[in-house]
C-alpha cells in the first residue's frame, strides 16, 4: 500500500483501508495514477460527509485533499477528473467490494459477553430514485444485515427485480454464516411455507 497512516489520527480507518487493499483494480499500470486504495477510502468519507454524486464526491477531495495527504500519507497532487473516478467505481467488481467491506465488518465487530445472543436485524428497503421511466426497470431493492448492538451493518445486497427479500435473506443468512445469533426480519417473513 502507497500511504501509510500518519500520527494515528486516522487509525478508526486503518482496518477499512486494509480491506479495500484487497479489491482488485480493475485499470492498466498506466492508469494508476491514484492508489485505488485511498481513492475508495476518500469516496466513502465523502458520502458520509453528505456527497450524494460523483460531482459531490470530487467537490470532497478538492476541498479537503491537503488534509487527506496529511493524515493518510498520500500525495495527490489534485482530485481527479470526474471521468476517472466515475469509470473506476463503475469498473469494479461489486463482488469484490462488498466482500471487503463484509470483511471489515467482521473485523470490527466485537465479541459479546458470555450467555448473551447478538441481534443481527434484516430488513430491505427501496432505493430512492431508482426507479428507471426509460427502460421500464422497477426500483432497484436492497437487504441488509444489521448488527443492532453494535451498529455496524455486516452485509447488504441487491435484491433480484424478479424476486423478493425472502430468498434474498436466506441466502444472507447461509453467506454470512453466523451462529448463536438472533435474527430479526419484517413480518413478510412469518409466512408459513418458508
Amino acid at each position: 500500500m502507497e500511504g501509510t497512516l500518519r500520527e494515528g489520527a486516522m487509525v478508526p480507518f486503518s482496518h477499512l483501508l486494509a480491506a479495500l487493499a484487497d479489491v482488485p483494480d480493475p485499470r492498466r499500470r498506466q492508469g494508476k495514477r491514484y492508489p485505488l486504495p485511498h481513492l475508495l477510502m476518500f469516496t466513502v468519507l465523502a458520502l458520509l460527509s453528505g456527497a450524494r454524486s460523483y460531482r459531490g464526491i470530487i467537490t470532497f477531495l478538492e476541498q479537503r485533499r491537503d488534509h487527506l495527504n496529511h493524515h493518510f500519507g498520500v500525495h495527490l497532487k489534485r482530485a481527479p477528473a470526474l471521468n476517472t473516478l466515475r469509470t473506476v467505481l463503475q469498473t469494479l467488481d461489486t463482488g469484490d467490494l462488498e466482500a471487503a467491506f463484509r470483511r471489515h465488518a467482521a473485523a470490527i465487530l466485537p465479541d459479546t459477553a458470555a450467555g448473551t445472543r447478538p441481534v443481527i436485524a434484516l430488513d430491505g428497503k427501496v432505493l430512492r430514485g431508482s426507479f428507471d421511466h426509460i427502460n421500464d426497470r422497477k426500483a432497484a431493492q436492497t437487504l441488509t444485515a444489521f448488527a443492532s448492538e453494535h451498529a455496524i451493518v455486516l452485509a447488504h445486497t441487491e435484491i433480484d427485480d424478479k424476486s423478493n427479500e425472502i430468498p434474498a435473506a436466506q441466502q444472507m443468512i447461509n453467506d454470512l454464516g453466523l451462529t448463536g445469533v438472533i435474527f430479526t426480519a419484517d413480518a413478510i417473513h412469518c409466512q408459513k411455507n418458508i
